[in-house]
């Protein structure tokens, strides 16, 4: 009997503790959820460059959890850029401008936590756009109108011997630098001479000499490959009322060859993202305090579809990652709308997130 009695409160015991330890764990499991993806942002700031880092929920809502120094300096102000911040494909990597101190910043992502791996001189003036493909990463300078390559590894960014190329002139005014899917190709939009500028990339990172095709319409901007390797592009008609538009492009060797062009009646069209699978387009309106969406057919034309408003002088745009949400970075009233993307592709307001730096640039989300 007594050993029965010992065995009864052992057994007791036990069970009292499985129960507090499973109450133990529901009452903290929100505070240790893990976040469904990421969203960064960059400060820009010229007294010390930094990544705004917000958790994402399964709902899309966002909430800051960290702020990072980039270890360089921002320029204080916009940067008239699309890309001043950028994920590899597999989210492993951030790169980000850093246009007051002409370098580029390299993170390590884990989740919501970054580490920075290394800052590299961009050689060159100004740094205002970043991309990254495979072991590969370029930038485009602003000011001294040239690309940059670099080889990324665990270690860090190395410059790639004779990566330097010009852009096709002078006072170009280029907006965004981006890779092709297959990472055969480099594309640079110039903003002030209506210009595509195509270069072409070996595997070991050579570079070609840009070949300039003409823009559809004006003030060619922020743009993104669909699944196909065609580009659509906003091209803002500098910032004319009502004239803004979005225009495909498919490439012929190193020539952009117009597809469509459609008209989203709004202003200022100048950031772009396409949905995952590649059916529907999205353009912010700087100057409408809009978001165009516009259907991309399999043949690569367009259709305007609707118009979403969110806040002020919206300029930079991106999906999340397999979720439908899109997030929206708003200049004039510092803050990032949150809407999620319906099955006809037409936009649902979610929730606006305040407090974000009046200098702030760049938009990436996992």
């Amino acid at each position: 009997m007594q050993q029965s009695h010992k065995t009864w409160r052992f057994r007791t015991l036990l069970a009292v503790f499985a129960l507090l330890t499973a109450s133990l764990a529901v009452g903290a499991a929100p505070a240790f959820a893990s976040p469904a993806g990421a969203v960064f942002t960059l400060s820009n700031d010229a007294a010390g460059n930094t990544v705004l880092v917000y958790a994402r929920a399964a709902d899309g809502t966002l909430t800051q959890v960290d702020e990072v120094a980039t270890g360089g300096l921002g320029s204080g102000g916009g940067l008239g850029s699309q890309g001043a911040l950028t994920l590899s494909d597999d989210g492993r990597w951030l790169l980000a401008v850093n246009a007051g101190s002409d370098s580029v910043s390299l993170f390590q992502v884990s989740g919501t936590r970054l580490h920075l791996r290394d800052v590299e001189d961009t050689q060159g003036d100004m740094p205002i756009s970043v991309d990254v493909h495979g072991n590969l990463a370029f930038v485009v300078n602003g000011g001294s109108e040239t690309i940059e390559g670099f080889r990324l590894s665990k270690s860090g960014l190395t410059s790639l011997p004779y990566s330097e190329r010009d852009l096709s002139g002078s006072g170009v005014g280029p907006a965004q630098i981006e890779f092709s899917p297959n990472g055969k190709t480099l594309v640079v939009t110039e903003k002030a001479v209506n210009q595509i500028v195509i270069y072409k990339v070996g595997h070991l990172g050579w570079v070609s000499e840009g070949a300039a095709s003409p823009s559809s319409g004006e003030t060619p901007f922020g743009f993104e490959f669909d699944p196909h390797g065609r580009i659509v592009v906003s091209e803002a008609f500098g910032g004319a009322p009502g004239a803004g538009v979005v225009s495909t492009y498919r490439f012929n060797g190193q020539n952009a060859n117009n597809l469509d062009t459609e008209e989203t009646t709004q202003t200022a069209a100048c950031w772009i993202a396409i949905s995952q699978d590649g059916s529907d387009v999205y353009t912010t309106n700087t100057g409408s305090n809009s978001v165009t969406h516009l259907r991309l057919h399999a043949n690569g034309s367009l259709t305007v579809m609707d118009q979403t408003a969110v806040g002020g002088a919206p300029i930079d745009v991106d999906f999340s990652g397999g979720d439908h949400y899109l997030y929206v970075l708003n200049g004039s009233d510092d803050s990032i709308s949150v809407l999620s993307a319906n099955p006809d592709g037409s936009l649902s307001p979610v929730e606006t997130v305040t407090g974000l730096p009046a200098s702030g640039v760049g938009l990436a989300a996992s």
